[in-house]
């Protein structure tokens, strides 16, 4: 398949805003390929050959020879030389990765170097990269949606279960599962504004602490063990006390699910900064743990000596957990169905200085990589976790720093909508360090810009307190944000996990409700 046909269908994708038309279009592309096209097609539509990867950016990109007359570039001959140029290190290699791009690109029509482009930077504007794009698979193949969901959830990697997906079927599918040593994406919480109103959704339900830490997904096979990030990063080496603490339990294998947080000389939790940058620091552990100990907290159980626990209920889950796994080492959890009872819960988490509660469903299945109704999360102040999208220039002290940011929640399929939807701005909560730091991401993130605003790729995740939300025609969701300030960046998130424009409807709602009840 040539490189035009992928370009052309990614251009119609992005230009209806149907996900039944999106699927259709990615699909009858898909079913075009040949085994061997599979897995670059796949790459290029999804995402994973993405400018981190390649070590492309915009700079590099300005100046680039001029489109080809005629369509010539294969789509496997496309990503074998993005794989090329992100396999060049060392001495010169900027030079030599401009060159082999201005090569790839002087093989590319205008269709087709625009399509690159996109890929290169990360903003292909299709709203393919997530669910669309395996449901397209799904229907390509002729297998059920949630058999690729599955597959993804396990593998994580697109273009591995495209591939058995459309040359294997079913079957295929079958033999992805969980396996020690490599990450699953973690269940995610939504959110609700008050435990009362979490109950409402899930009753009787289990409340744990809601640690601000970092979470931490943990394999044990034997005497080996890896810990991974929420990202799926491995970090074992950086964290000796959460190795310790998986060493010491009585299993020959396990899968955990917790969160590491830094805590102080009287036990109470630091700071997320201070957790986040002892988990990041590469170096020496073993001071570090001496400045900034670390404690593990494990609140879930996928996997235990040789059985898979992930589709068991949790609360079948919990009590394997609790069964090898110390007090100490989990995160305190309370059943009830009393709001009384939840909501004293919930203030003795805030007094050990934690930021709330996660009410969970006993009978919910893990559903790794996606933001059920098994989790919900409530902490004290409504807080987003949303996605800068452009900033403005600051005037008075804040004169030559981008300030004003423009907040959008991600859309996870809403007809009608932008990948993004912008809820509002806001300039508040912001200290001269972080707008610093702000200005510096920003502009290394720009895609263009008018007399006061930069607009900028949309990766960076901020988590924003706010005091509601109002009707707003103003915005396009119909909704804005009310009194909104930054909290902290969320560098531990990326922008696939930011809150959606359904979890933002559903707290609107509730508190519209109650306000005009009131």
């Amino acid at each position: 398949m040539l490189l035009e046909r992928l370009a052309s269908t990614s251009r119609a994708t992005g230009a209806t805003s149907a996900r039944n038309a999106k699927i259709a279009l990615l699909a009858d592309c898909l079913r075009e390929l040949g085994p061997e096209e599979i897995p670059a097609a796949v790459a290029l539509l999804s995402g994973e050959s993405r400018r981190l990867r390649i070590g492309v950016g915009y700079a590099a990109l300005r100046e680039l020879p001029p489109p080809a007359q005629a369509a010539t570039l294969g789509v496997r001959e496309a990503e074998d030389a993005l794989t090329a140029i992100a396999a060049v290190h060392g001495k010169g290699a900027q030079a030599e990765r401009a060159r082999l791009l201005a090569e790839l690109f002087g093989r590319a029509t205008a269709g087709e170097q625009e399509f690159l482009r996109a890929v290169l930077v990360g903003e292909l504007r299709q709203g393919a990269l997530d669910a669309v794009l395996g449901d397209a698979v799904a229907k390509a193949a002729a297998v059920p949606a949630a058999a690729v969901r599955r597959a993804l959830m396990f593998r994580g990697s697109a273009r591995a279960v495209a591939a058995a997906a459309l040359s294997g079927g079913a079957p295929a599918l079958r033999a992805f599962g969980l396996e020690l040593g490599r990450p699953v994406r973690p269940m995610l919480a939504a959110s609700a504004p008050d435990v009362g109103a979490a109950l409402e959704r899930v009753a009787p339900a289990a409340l744990e602490w809601k640690l601000d830490g970092i979470r931490v997904q943990v394999h044990r096979g034997g005497d080996r063990i890896s810990v991974f990030t929420r990202s799926l990063d491995e970090i074992t080496t950086r964290v000796p006390e959460v190795v310790e603490a998986a060493g010491s339990l009585a299993v020959s294998s396990a899968v955990l699910d917790g969160e590491a947080i830094a805590v102080g000389p009287d036990g109470r939790p630091r700071p997320f900064q201070v957790t986040s940058a002892r988990t990041a620091s590469r170096q020496d552990p073993e001071r570090l743990r001496t400045e900034v100990p670390l404690r593990v907290f494990f609140f879930d159980l996928l996997h235990l000596d040789g059985e898979d626990l992930i589709d068991r209920p949790a609360e079948q889950r919990w009590a394997e957990l609790a069964r090898v796994v110390p007090e100490h080492l989990r995160v305190p959890r309370t059943v009830t169905g009393e709001a009384a009872q939840a909501n004293a819960f919930f203030r003795d988490a805030l007094a050990h200085g934690h930021e709330g509660v996660v009410v969970k469903d006993p009978a919910a299945p893990y559903a790794a990589g996606r933001r059920g109704a098994g989790w919900i999360k409530v902490k004290p102040r409504h807080t987003l976790d949303l996605v800068v999208t452009a900033a403005e220039w600051g005037s008075g002290r804040r004169r030559g720093f981008l300030s004003n940011l423009h907040l959008a929640a991600r859309n996870d399929g809403e007809a009608g909508l932008e990948p993004w939807v912008m809820l509002g701005k806001t300039f508040k909560g912001l200290t001269d360090e972080l707008l610093a730091w702000q200005t510096r991401q920003f502009l290394a993130r720009e895609v263009s810009r008018d007399s006061y605003t930069v607009f900028v790729r949309p990766e960076l995740v901020v988590e924003v307190a706010f005091d509601g939300l109002q009707r707003s025609p103003r915005y396009p969701a119909g909704l804005a944000l009310r009194f909104a300030r930054v909290v902290r960046y969320r560098e531990d998130k990326p922008a696939s996990e930011a809150d959606t424009v359904a979890t933002v409807r559903s707290l609107a709602a509730e508190g519209l409700q109650r306000d005009e009840a009131g």
